[in-house]
């Protein structure tokens, strides 16, 4: 009896051992074809110096300059700037109103929306200075928002910081919430 399930064992198991392996094998392939599948989908264009001229009517709205541009094509489509992005904003009368740089910026043109990330600085014709870590350029709305922290330099010197950001795309209407803020006052008050 002894001796018959030893002969059992000794066939069946490396029976099992290969199954085993032959299932991992397959399961392995599956996992290549998708990766594989995901790299047919996700086709990358370089693109080096950009500038590019956004205009509605025949009237230039802004410029976007960056020295990489990566066109991401395939299911999810997208445009990421790695390496930097340098905007000016104009208005009707091709008069500069603005400039926008940042250390990285994605666009997502089928959802009319552009992230900026890291050293986000942001100037409008005001002479006011914003500056965050993140701040999105919806295009269909025409506005300009963030949830991360602000900072924004008044042209007097004042300064605002909050969490919370959102104007329009001019930076010329602002509104920030949860704000505190360094105020320069010149006159004492009267009695």
């Amino acid at each position: 009896m002894y001796s018959r399930a030893k002969q059992v064992l000794t066939i069946c198991l490396p029976a099992l051992i290969a199954g085993m392996l032959l299932s991992a094998c397959e399961n392995d392939l599956k996992k290549v074809k998708e990766i594989s599948q995901n790299q047919i989908n996700m086709d990358v264009d370089t693109i080096h110096v950009v500038n590019i001229i956004f205009s509605d009517s025949a009237r230039v709205k802004f410029t976007i300059n960056a020295p990489l541009l990566l066109q991401h094509t395939g299911k999810k489509q997208f445009n990421l700037m790695p390496k930097g992005v340098h905007i000016n904003i104009y208005d009707k009368d091709l008069a500069q109103i603005g400039t926008l740089t940042a250390d990285t910026g994605i666009q997502h043109e089928a959802e009319g929306r552009i992230e900026f990330h890291k050293n986000v600085v942001a100037k409008n014709a005001k002479g006011e200075t914003f500056k965050s870590d993140e701040l999105i350029w919806d295009q269909n709305s025409k506005l300009m928002h963030s949830n991360k922290a602000v900072q924004i330099t008044m042209a007097n010197g004042d300064i605002m910081n909050g969490i919370g950001f959102q104007s329009d795309q001019t930076l010329a209407h602002w509104t920030i919430t949860k704000s505190t803020g360094i105020f320069n006052v010149t006159d004492a008050p009267t009695q």
